[in-house]
């Protein structure tokens, strides 16, 4: 185990799993206006989506590969930061890009920090 890599594959899930309903209860805690509220569920959707997708599968397989989940959960928080800066620019909603922009840049610190492998004879 490196520094770097220090987290495994499943406490990566379960802590997408704890964080994802931030981003579907913020737009109505913290007041969004409709299309950021709107771009805050889908991110949140897709996020529980995306964590739940390290568990199941046939034969205790999981339906998509590490290496693509990797891939989507960098593809998430980048996402997550480009909306959230987006949001600041164009809509001038200081709020919901501070929000956005401080989840999206958690989620990359915690994807950078996870061991994409699982354990042998699992």
């Amino acid at each position: 185990m490196t520094l770097t890599r220090a987290i495994p594959i499943h406490v990566h899930g379960a802590v997408e799993v704890l964080a994802a309903p931030l981003l579907l209860v913020a737009p109505f805690a913290l007041g969004f206006s409709a299309a950021v509220g709107a771009l805050s569920l889908a991110l949140g959707v897709l996020l529980i989506g995306l964590a739940l997708s390290i568990y199941g599968g046939q034969a205790d397989r999981p339906p998509l590969p590490l290496t693509a989940h990797a891939g989507f959960d960098y593809a998430l928080a980048g996402a997550t930061v480009a909306i959230g800066l987006a949001v600041g620019l164009i809509a001038r909603d200081l709020t919901a890009a501070i929000f956005l922009v401080g989840f999206g840049s958690a989620h990359m610190a915690l994807t950078a920090s996870t061991r994409y492998t699982r354990p042998l004879g699992a």
